[in-house]
């Protein structure tokens, strides 16, 4: 049973918990930061983000586009902190890309998971459901044009199931471009030149995660580095278990997996004695299995 509000802050600023670890919405998180920062209590925090999926010129679109709906709309329904929600495009390929996505997106199967066949369910809730579909009519609203999808699937009105929606027409300062969605819903932005299009990826209070596609490997790794987030993949996606995984910005503080993912759950102790003393066998043995204490 998963606790309310009123509960899960009485735990969170218990003075018997030492740390806490949280991952889900930026605003709730700013709340545990409020709250453990007043206790100078340490905190993890992994939170929204907003990640741009660049396709620079020379990306090979027969690997580029399947993979693109792999790391954004199909899995979990968009519904993932990771969810590669801008497509970041040159201006000179636009309606290529554009229309490639569209036909793509035309063969994926909504429905019950159940079914082996879908590739896509449905959203947790049907409150979220209505805010994923407000989001679609406040972009439309604002300018964006709706390339695919925007609606309810076809002969799934029960259930709360989203058409995977492509917007175009996009621009960085829309509230599409700038709020996490957490839904099947991809926001089509185009750039001008490679700056241009750093500039636009960085322009997020997130910085959770991001990925470039290109043909030139080595390449990518360079607009990897000009990007501020705190996973980024060339020519796809994914999130390594033994990496750290976190973000920058209000994307969160602090690392989960690997190495350092342990390390959050430590506090390093130092004790030291006059150097010219012979410390006691028993303390030397100690000292070579036990590096850290709490």
């Amino acid at each position: 049973m998963a606790a309310g509000p009123e509960a899960s802050e009485h735990l969170v600023s218990h003075p018997d918990v030492d740390m806490v670890s949280f991952t889900g919405s930026t605003t709730i998180g700013s709340r545990i930061g409020e709250v453990c920062g007043a206790q100078i209590k340490p905190t993890v925090l992994e939170l929204g983000g907003k990640s741009a999926a660049i396709v620079l010129e020379d990306a090979d679109l027969d690997t580029t586009i399947p993979t693109l709906l792999g790391i954004s709309v199909i899995p979990s329904s968009g519904q993932s902190c990771v969810c590669q929600s801008r497509f970041l495009v040159p201006r000179s390929r636009h309606d290529e890309i554009v229309e490639r996505l569209v036909a793509a997106l035309a063969e994926v199967k909504v429905g019950d998971p159940h079914d082996p066949e879908v590739q896509m369910g449905p959203l947790i809730t049907e409150a979220h459901r209505e805010r994923v579909l407000g989001f679609i009519e406040r972009a439309v609203d604002q300018g964006a044009k709706v390339a695919f999808g925007g609606g309810i699937p076809e002969g799934l009105t029960e259930g709360r199931y989203v058409e995977p929606t492509l917007l175009t027409n996009v621009t960085s300062d829309m509230e599409i471009a700038q709020e996490e969605v957490f839904g099947p819903v991809v926001a089509v932005i185009a750039y001008e030149d490679e700056d241009d299009a750093v500039r636009i990826a960085n322009d997020s209070k997130y910085g959770l995660a991001g990925s470039v596609f290109t043909s030139d490997i080595a390449h990518g790794f360079e607009i990897a580095r000009r990007i501020r987030v705190g996973t980024f993949s060339v020519n796809s996606y994914s999130a390594d278990f033994n990496s750290p995984f976190g973000g920058f910005k209000k994307s969160g503080i602090g690392r989960e997996h690997g190495v350092a993912g342990f390390e959050s759950y430590l506090i390093p102790k130092t004790i030291s004695v006059d150097p010219s003393v012979t410390l006691p066998e028993e303390i030397v043995r100690s000292a070579d299995t036990v590096t850290r204490g709490v």
